[in-house]
């Protein structure tokens, strides 16, 4: 499989699967509905697991360009191959998004809080204020890609083009960062819904807002920015900081 074939089919599985928790939780007349916060960041943790598994001998399984951005900086993966994963991602993400609304289909229809079911798609924080919600985007990725850089081996090649591609989640081991993720989740999720992952959130907000979704009021881009922009400043700081660490 071409490695960023992988990146693409990492993500949609890892949002299909961790979109599709939110979406049992939240959606009127599931069997999962009102499942709680714990049933979701399980869910989250085992859609990583999967998503890794899946991808991660093909790519390193980044699946997320905090991720990618990380590595390149740390100058664990070629930089000349971050534009293609990224791109990957946010289109696997977008797709994952347009998978979860077909698969519930009948229970947006259910549905009438239109928060829930932009919920399913994306993040939103519990308590909206921009500098704490960027904040607490920075310090959830910063956990993330850190411990993924502690973890992973000084070195790791493929003999491809895609030069040290295999050095991502995958590295770690799936079900270490599954552990990582579910951690995160349940200890600094409260307040913005880690997402952690800016292709996670903006392609399937774009899905949301390209999707005929019945009374499903609007994508909330004012605040569309904060989980790509602190995920990304988490894993540029995580890979400055390991660099004086390691």
């Amino acid at each position: 499989m071409n490695d960023v074939f992988a990146e693409f089919l990492g993500t949609m599985i890892l949002v299909l699967l961790g979109n599709g928790v939110v979406a049992n939780v939240v959606l009127r007349g599931t069997k999962g509905h009102s499942g709680g916060w714990i049933v979701i960041t399980a869910g989250w943790g085992l859609a990583v697991y999967v998503a890794v598994v899946c991808t991660e001998q093909f790519s390193g399984a980044h699946l997320n360009p905090a991720v990618t951005l990380g590595l390149a900086v740390s100058g664990k993966f070629l930089w000349s191959r971050v534009a293609a994963y990224v791109i990957a991602q946010f289109a696997g993400g977008l797709c994952g998004g347009a998978l979860v609304y077909a698969f519930y289909h009948q229970h947006y229809l259910l549905t009438e809080d239109r928060g829930a079911k932009l919920g399913t798609f994306c993040t939103a924080p519990a308590i909206r204020s921009t500098l704490p919600n960027l904040f607490c985007e920075i310090v959830g990725t910063f956990m993330l890609v850190f411990t993924v850089l502690l973890f992973a081996p000084a070195q790791v090649t493929l003999p491809n083009e895609a030069g040290l591609a295999a050095v991502g989640l995958g590295a770690v081991g799936a079900l270490p960062v599954a552990l990582l993720v579910t951690s995160i989740g349940l200890s600094l999720g409260g307040t913005t819904g880690y997402a952690i992952n800016p292709a996670r959130d903006l392609g399937p907000r774009i899905a949301h807002a390209l999707l005929a979704i019945p009374d499903k009021g609007d994508s909330d881009w004012s605040y569309a920015w904060i989980p790509v922009v602190g995920p990304l400043l988490g894993g540029a700081l995580a890979a400055f900081v390991y660099q004086f660490v390691a």
